[in-house]
């Protein structure tokens, strides 16, 4: 594993206005992923987890500019116009929560997964996009058949599969993964996470994994960040974090999983 820094966040705050006052979602965050590694995010609904990895590829931006710093490889993104962090988008990825949703019901695969490319990656041909449709499908372990077809025409697990392939089109470094799993049946999931660990080995990817139960992160995380009403209450090595659990929140999380 190494121990470069890829992403550091400190001070992290996001609050949505209400028209009375403010809910902060998300308050005095701080914390560092290293690059190769997989840092787990866990809490319940509503503690403030997808909120944080929006705000990473600035999906819900803080409500001002003071609130935190996130630095990715090295350089400040919070502050960057659009224009200047759009390059960056490339680098930074997320799989969604629902792969029902999140897929677009009337394109096919090929164009789902081109599109990033086409995004991203102007300087390749059309033969060379649909070359890499091919590789990613393959990746996923998908038939490149499936580039014919619809999204409503796969299994949940297939669905997720392709919304991974489209995560890895542009060759990101960093992986926002929201709950990729808690839609899927639990005969679906551990093919699903085995599958996000043999991608981060075969290319080095780094993960933010995002889920509200410590059970689905205790095989694919090197350190877990416990969150609670929009605030870190425990991080430490994830096996630290199973062996001997230090906040009586995390301790319910851990029965609840059991």
């Amino acid at each position: 594993m190494g121990l470069t820094a890829l992403l550091k966040v400190a001070g992290l705050c996001v609050a949505f206005p209400t028209p009375t006052s403010a809910i902060q979602a998300v308050d005095d965050v701080s914390f560092t992923v290293e690059e190769g590694t997989t840092v787990g995010l866990v809490g319940e609904s509503g503690s403030g987890k997808t909120t944080i990895g929006r705000a990473l590829l600035k999906l819900t931006p803080p409500t001002a500019r003071l609130n935190g710093k996130v630095e990715f490889a090295g350089r400040e993104i919070l502050g960057l116009p659009e224009r200047e962090f759009r390059p960056l988008r490339r680098e930074i990825q997320m799989i969604f929560q629902d792969p029902f949703n999140s897929l677009n019901p009337r394109q096919r695969v090929e164009s789902i997964l081109a599109e990033p490319l086409e995004i991203h990656c102007r300087d390749l041909s059309r033969a060379d996009r649909r070359a890499r449709v091919v590789e990613l499908l393959d990746q996923v372990g998908l038939p490149r058949e499936a580039a014919t077809r619809y999204p409503h025409e796969f299994s949940g697990g297939q669905r997720q599969r392709i919304g991974i392939a489209r995560a890895l089109a542009a060759r990101p470094r960093f992986i926002v993964c929201d709950e990729p799993v808690s839609a899927l049946d639990v005969s679906v999931q551990a093919q699903i996470v085995n599958l996000l660990q043999d991608l981060q080995e075969q290319l080095g990817l780094t993960y933010l994994f995002i889920a509200h139960d410590l059970a689905v992160v205790e095989h694919i995380s090197d350190q877990v960040l416990v969150m609670y009403h929009g605030k870190i209450v425990e991080a430490a090595p994830a096996e630290s974090i199973y062996r001997d659990p230090q906040h009586d929140y995390t301790k319910r999380l851990l029965a609840a999983a059991t």
